[in-house]
């Protein structure tokens, strides 16, 4: 998204553009899947003085807006990428941390069987599967 958008954006809904708010989302954008203690360690390295309750300030304001949309990925803190990607299910390894990206339509056969039984509505850009990843898997059966 260019400044002017995100300027128009803001000030369409009362806020202006700052430089932590356009700091931030660059740093999403930039980095893909980041926690807000990481997008602060990126914005730290342009501003130092941005501290980290902004960061979460401005990425629910950033995520209101629809620029970016977040997932929980473990425990902690939710991981934060551009909610203009296409929407992707997360395939997180239990052993090393690595995070993958499946088509939706994979899950569709799944989502679709709970809306028709449940009425439940899957928003599968938030959905994250949790398992081991095949190189951790091979690495496993060597030991």
């Amino acid at each position: 998204m260019s400044e002017s958008s995100l300027a128009e954006m803001l000030r369409a809904r009362g806020l202006r553009l700052t430089a932590q708010r356009q700091l931030v989302l660059q740093a999403v954008l930039d980095l893909g899947h980041a926690t807000p203690e990481q997008v602060h360690t990126a914005v730290r390295e342009v501003a130092a003085g941005v501290n980290i309750t902004t960061i979460y300030r401005t990425l629910e304001l950033l995520e209101r807006l629809g620029l970016v949309t977040h997932t929980h990925l473990s425990h902690g803190s939710p991981t934060y990428h551009a909610a203009g990607e296409h929407q992707h299910v997360h395939l997180v390894c239990r052993e090393c941390g690595a995070i993958d990206e499946i088509a939706p339509e994979m899950l569709r056969p799944l989502a679709d069987q709970l809306d028709e039984q449940r009425g439940f509505k899957v928003d599968i850009g938030h959905v994250a599967l949790f398992g081991v990843c095949g190189r951790c898997a091979q690495d496993g059966e060597r030991t």
